[in-house]
């Protein structure tokens, strides 16, 4: 059986759209609602308008944010807004970025991915999935009987096969889109319909062990739009649409593969941070900048956290790896290990502090504004997880803790569109 399967995307009419940047979006789960507003209004064909609707007042069964996203989709394909491609193809994504002034560019395809039972399966999550997430993207799903964003997957090319057809067949053609977002990344996609070429790629992906880097709720309803379809039929064909989800695949050996720390923002503290000193070694810090060089130092041998208040910067050590086993007692080692539990044993647990109470982000900006500004307590500045970390937990059938990690970039969302029926 295939791993992979070309698809006739559903995508924007460049005939229509004259600014594809208006109608583009960030995945769904990392647009705030201020940013919703914008992108609602930015443009009447902006992909939110489908992918992220509004709930309005006398909402009911039979008139809702996925009943309007239906009709508006259909209305989209009608007026010839969005088309859908005649051929079969594979969809080559490239995007090129900065990171603190150092360039960056990562290379992927959008394609089908076969899915299988859960016993069958070499596609391993590594985030725990929210029921509520998961039943208003499966809502969506069926409502419009479309995948509309991409789950993101790594896979291996230790040998660079892909990358050597895109170098040879694609990079010095005609994009389809090209594209820059709000953080400076540049989006450029382009079809792909060699037949024979396609197979040599799902060739290389043959019997690999796949990781979802993003997309686990996407992943979660496609895979329980499967099991409702199948429980439908008497007989099923391996060709059968919900047999498959679209997907955007990267290579996990590249160094191009970005893992972003999450921090933790505690807006107020419930208890008192003086048992600090019992388990770690707590080291003043001048600036910003300096923690950030010493926390990514300290973190190569040691677990240790940036804590930032407004009693100053603290670097804090944890002194006594010989305590994780009586601190931490679920898991395997790897997940017992990871910085994201520790801190959450080893601070958050001794004073009370719950996951819903805390707020996440990747942008250090971010924490130190809320504490300079007085809308937080204290800040915890973490050091990213490794890929070595996300397989071996992965493998393990494990689940990290929630907004443990942040692919950068994000794959953007409006691009392709897979239409079940």
């Amino acid at each position: 059986m295939s791993n992979i399967k070309p698809f006739k995307a559903v995508h924007y009419n460049l005939e229509k759209i004259e600014d594809i940047s208006k109608v583009v979006c960030p995945p769904y789960d990392v647009i705030s609602e201020e940013e919703q507003d914008i992108l609602h209004d930015l443009s009447p064909y902006n992909f939110t308008h489908i992918d992220l609707g509004k709930d309005q007042e006398g909402d009911n069964d039979k008139n809702n944010k996925y009943t309007r996203a239906k009709d508006i989709f259909a209305a989209w394909l009608k007026e010839g807004v969005m088309v859908q491609d005649e051929k079969e193809g594979l969809y080559f994504y490239k995007q090129e970025y900065k990171i603190q002034g150092q360039k960056h560019s990562r290379t992927g395809f959008i394609c089908l991915m076969n899915l299988q039972n859960e016993e069958d399966s070499k596609v391993y999550p590594h985030e725990k999935t929210h029921a509520a997430a998961v039943d208003d993207r499966l809502a969506l799903y069926c409502s419009l009987n479309s995948a509309l964003s991409s789950i993101f997957v790594c896979y291996s090319d230790n040998h660079r096969k892909v990358e050597k057809i895109f170098n040879k067949h694609i990079l010095t053609t005609k994009p389809m889109f090209q594209v820059e977002d709000n953080d400076k990344v540049k989006h450029t996609m382009w079809r792909f319909n060699d037949p024979e070429l396609i197979e040599v790629i799902d060739q290389s992906l043959s019997g690999q062990q796949l990781f979802i880097a993003d997309g686990h709720h996407r992943y979660k309803v496609a895979t329980e739009y499967r099991k409702m379809q199948m429980a439908k039929k008497s007989e099923v064909s391996d060709d059968e649409p919900f047999n498959y989800v679209m997907t955007y695949f990267t290579n996990i050996d590249s160094k191009d593969l970005q893992i972003f720390p999450m921090h933790r923002i505690i807006k107020q503290m419930p208890g008192d941070l003086g048992f600090l000193e019992k388990f770690f070694r707590i080291d003043k810090v001048k600036n910003k900048g300096e923690l950030l060089i010493l926390l990514a130092k300290a973190g190569r041998n040691e677990h240790a956290f940036g804590m930032y208040s407004a009693e100053g910067i603290r670097l804090l050590r944890l002194k006594n790896k010989s305590l994780i086993d009586e601190m931490v007692k679920e898991g395997s080692s790897e997940y017992k290990n990871l910085d994201a539990t520790i801190l959450k044993h080893f601070i958050f647990d001794q004073i009370g502090v719950k996951s819903k109470e805390i707020v996440y982000t990747k942008d250090l900006g971010v924490v130190t504004d809320m504490v300079d500004n007085g809308e937080a307590a204290v800040g915890f500045v973490m050091n990213a997880v490794k890929i070595s970390q996300l397989k071996a937990i992965a493998l393990n059938g494990e689940k990290m803790p929630p907004k443990t990690t942040y692919f950068y970039p994000k794959v953007l969302s409006g691009l392709t569109v897979y239409k079940l029926n």
